[in-house]
């Protein structure tokens, strides 16, 4: 007997911690988690790392090579004996030799002072980037989440709109057994409960396709069970901003992070163009070395061989000239200095970009406050239309399509209205980040 209660209790516990394990998602911890999983900002981060290490080698450059070679022989074959029999006899020798050498460039076109500038510029450019990988996956985090939260609204919408006829149903159906309607109400009201119910359907199938590009943007578990928290928007939400188009073009110019990436990359080509032009210049390098060997065909023992006898040290400073080297030298030069110029095109391409995006989002976040005003109006107007229709049909005044038809057009206002404003939060955010001022700190219910 107290199996089973255990057994009942446990089955009765099941739902909650099932629920427990739902994981609340709010927009804040969205992005974050974002940012945490997002492949692309993976991929920047490792090219970031890369450039680093690149820097640090170009560093490395300034200071001499140092390597040590060691060598041990055996030697087998005949050789004549002029000590003791005057013959040719088979003999082994063991040999071994060893050497540490080093090598500096003493001066080299300023090749190693041209290309760690050129790395470090090169590095600067990669954090940039990486900061607007950062804003992208912020941006698409929020888009996609204001695209589920407008679903979400939507669905509140067509639920509230379902329940609104079928209490209408309910009432016709008790007129028309009294006689006070008639039939053909009844049947235009089952109609209309019949496509709200599939209009509920549609808006059920759009929350899911929301939440489902939002868990793979989020790039976590699709099986997983989230709850992602709705922020209170209300009809005020939708605060316009004055704001000055002159003003914010420059914004973007000075913010925008590929912008700054690829002033960056114009350094590194002009750097990389002198280190090009180093191969017309001499080079001087010194070198240094000591080594030593020992043979047993010496009398000799190893020590006072390898350590004293057979110790050979050497010092020299060379000097190369480039006389002729086949036009590579001039060839390489060319190609670096049309690199520059691609890249320079590049950054004029990307700055007439800038200014167009900043341009057409400031158009648009114009027409979104004056679509947010005109909605707000059509509801307001719709919903006084509805409730006298609604007034006029109780009292015998009215006919039930005229009801349906101020349902209908209060609903669609309800719907125009809901989407302007969540519209209007997306423009704002989208202006956000063509300006270059995307970052994880968005909370929705600050608007």
């Amino acid at each position: 007997m107290m199996q089973k209660v255990i057994l009942s209790a446990l089955i009765l516990c099941f739902p909650i911690l099932v629920a427990a394990q739902s994981q609340v998602i709010t927009i804040e911890d969205a992005i974050e988690i974002a940012l945490e999983n997002n492949y692309q900002l993976k991929q920047a981060e490792n090219n970031l790392s890369i450039s680093e290490l690149q820097e640090l080698s170009a560093k490395a450059d300034f200071f001499p090579s140092l390597n040590a070679n060691v060598n041990r022989g055996l030697n087998i074959g005949r050789r004549f004996d002029t000590e003791t029999t005057g013959q040719f006899v088979d003999v082994t020798t063991n040999n071994l030799s060893a050497s540490l050498s080093s090598n500096i460039d003493i001066f080299n076109g300023f090749a190693n002072i041209n290309n760690l500038r050129r790395s470090r510029e090169i590095t600067a450019s990669r954090e940039e980037l990486l900061q607007r990988v950062r804003e992208n996956v912020i941006f698409s985090t929020a888009s996609s989440y204001l695209d589920y939260l407008l679903s979400s609204q939507l669905l509140e919408i067509a639920k509230e709109n379902l329940q609104t006829s079928q209490s209408q149903l309910e009432q016709i159906e008790a007129q028309v057994e009294v006689g006070s309607r008639p039939m053909v109400d009844l049947l235009n009201q089952e109609s209309l409960v019949a496509n709200n119910e599939l209009d509920l359907v549609n808006r059920e199938n759009e929350v899911d396709l929301a939440r489902l590009s939002l868990i793979r943007i989020l790039q976590i578990d699709p099986l997983g069970e989230y709850e992602f928290v709705i922020p209170d928007i209300g009809q005020g939400s939708a605060v316009p901003i004055n704001y000055d188009l002159g003003e914010l073009v420059g914004a973007a110019l000075e913010n925008r992070a590929d912008l700054r990436s690829e002033q960056r990359t114009i350094l590194a080509e002009e750097y990389q163009v002198k280190v090009a032009k180093a191969q017309y210049y001499p080079t001087i390098s010194g070198s240094a070395s000591i080594r030593s060997n020992y043979s047993d065909l010496s009398m000799l023992s190893y020590t006072d061989q390898f350590f004293d006898q057979n110790v050979a040290r050497s010092f020299g400073i060379s000097l190369s000239i480039p006389i002729f080297n086949r036009l590579n030298a001039r060839t390489n030069v060319e190609i670096q200095k049309i690199n520059l110029k691609n890249a320079e095109l590049g950054l004029e391409n990307t700055r007439l970009q800038v200014i167009q995006e900043v341009n057409q989002a400031y158009r648009d976040y114009l027409a979104r406050v004056k679509e947010v005003e005109s909605t707000q109006r059509a509801l307001d107007a719709a919903e006084r239309a509805y409730e006298t229709e609604l007034q006029r049909y109780e009292v015998g005044a009215s006919t039930l399509i005229e009801l349906s038809l101020a349902n209908n057009a209060y609903v669609q206002a309800q719907a125009s209205q809901a989407q302007a404003t969540y519209r209007f939060i997306f423009q704002e955010k989208l202006l956000d980040y063509f300006i270059g001022r995307m970052d994880e700190n968005i909370s929705l219910e600050s608007y």
